[in-house]
């Protein structure tokens, strides 16, 4: 059916028949995934008792980020060399132990040194760790996906958005409770990296194991990024058009998520006067909505297609930041960060998903969507800080309305594509 998604595995698993290697490998897929939606939303939640702390306006908050920018740029730009010559498994393990180092510099620099440069270097490290962890676990769910021979990857970022959630109603609760800084975030910067180090093992996207149906005949590659003309492979990606595109429609949509989780407990804090707590409960609803789309992407992409599904994802999207920003109550705006979080829910596992189309060239293509993709996590943040100088936080999200009508244009590109038509 052509509004299936193509996989090119030599068998579809059922779930019953799936064997034990690639159970653990989907567990510690999955783990990945989870534990980076718990570590963002933990630091992302304690914004504004960040804020308060080091006494910063929004644009000192955005020059904080603006340290997670830089180094995450630096390391997303390599993160396809960094998985060729380490591998996906050693990159996220590597990366999450870099993210809980920064969890635990962000929280003592905030609230025991009252330090803005300690705070800085904390988002740094964290900038470092995450930007090659999550390509690499996107590199992971790929190939994972191929070797279940089903679609996959809406579920696996779907993890990550329970674990924001989890991650979010923890930071809630800390809000609350009044927690310092330093005991929540290097608490919950220990769980992460240990959780992540200690699954890794089970990771396979690295080697060829017997009985993991990674793929047929040539294409059977379990990481094409490993195999010798790795580094040909993502400089030919980079070239291509129908990747790039592919990128550039997933980054108005990332944009759309990673908005919502830099601003939007400070925009409801500042824009409806309401508490940091009721702030941390409002993006609790943004990431449970989101989560939500994601667990339920699968059959819609089934029954709908890509395309279809993208374009309704991004109608929904731009009504829901369009009625936060202009909504006369604060019933109507959590009412709109529900409707946002659904139309942000499928952007970025649907490009993965196409750019994964030829399994051939799977991780070099995967590497380069991930990279643009993480562009609007990286440089948004930000941008919209610098606006809400002139605007106001509310306000300067309709900048990210913009870029989400980008991505509806560019929805076509997600079309699954045959392997000889994306080669051509």
């Amino acid at each position: 059916m052509a509004l299936r998604l193509r996989l090119t595995a030599g068998r579809q698993w059922r779930a019953a028949d799936v064997p034990p290697v690639i159970r653990h490998w989907r567990l510690a897929v999955v783990t990945a995934y989870t534990a980076s939606g718990v570590a963002f939303s933990s630091w992302v939640t304690r914004l504004p008792a960040m804020r308060e702390d080091l006494g910063l306006s929004p644009g000192g908050v955005g020059l904080l980020l603006l340290c997670m920018t830089l180094a995450s740029f630096v390391s997303v730009s390599a993160s396809g060399l960094i998985v060729i010559r380490l591998g996906s498994a050693r990159t996220i393990r590597a990366g999450a132990a870099l993210l809980g180092v920064g969890l635990v510099l962000m929280g003592t620099g905030a609230s025991l040194f009252r330090s803005p440069l300690v705070t800085a270097i904390g988002f740094a490290v964290i900038g470092l760790g995450t930007a090659s962890w999550n390509t690499a676990s996107n590199v992971e769910g790929a190939a994972l996906e191929r070797a279940l021979g089903r679609f996959i990857m809406p579920a696996l970022h779907g993890s990550f958005s329970i674990g924001t959630v989890a991650g979010a109603a923890l930071g809630a609760w800390a809000a609350a409770a009044a927690l310092p800084l330093a005991w929540h975030l290097g608490v919950a910067g220990t769980v992460v990296a240990a959780a992540v180090v200690g699954t890794a093992a089970f990771l396979r996207a690295d080697t060829h194991s017997a009985g993991v149906p990674v793929g047929a005949g040539d294409e059977g590659a379990a990481h094409d990024a490993v195999r010798p003309g790795g580094r040909a492979q993502v400089a030919a990606a980079w070239r291509d058009r129908r990747t790039v595109l592919l990128g550039l429609m997933v980054l108005g949509l990332a944009l759309a998520e990673g908005a919502a989780g830099d601003w939007v407990a400070i925009a409801l804090a500042d824009g409806y006067g309401v508490s940091h707590t009721t702030g941390a409960i409002g993006y609790t609803v943004f990431v449970t909505a989101m989560a939500a789309g994601r667990f339920l992407g699968t059959p819609v992409l089934n029954r709908h297609g890509r395309v279809t599904s993208l374009r309704a994802c991004g109608a929904f999207a731009i009504l829901g930041l369009g009625l936060f920003v202009f909504a006369p109550s604060l019933w109507l705006a959590f009412a709109g960060l529900a409707l946002w979080g659904i139309g942000a829910s499928l952007g970025f596992p649907v490009g993965m998903s196409a750019a994964a189309d030829d399994p051939v060239h799977a991780a070099a293509r995967v590497s380069v969507v991930s990279t643009i993709g993480y562009g609007a996590f990286l440089c948004g943040p930000p941008l919209l800080g610098f606006v809400a100088e002139l605007t106001g936080v509310r306000y300067s999200l309709l900048v990210v309305l913009a870029f989400v009508a980008g991505s509806v244009a560019l929805a076509a590109q997600a079309a699954p594509r045959s392997v000889a038509e994306i080669r051509a």
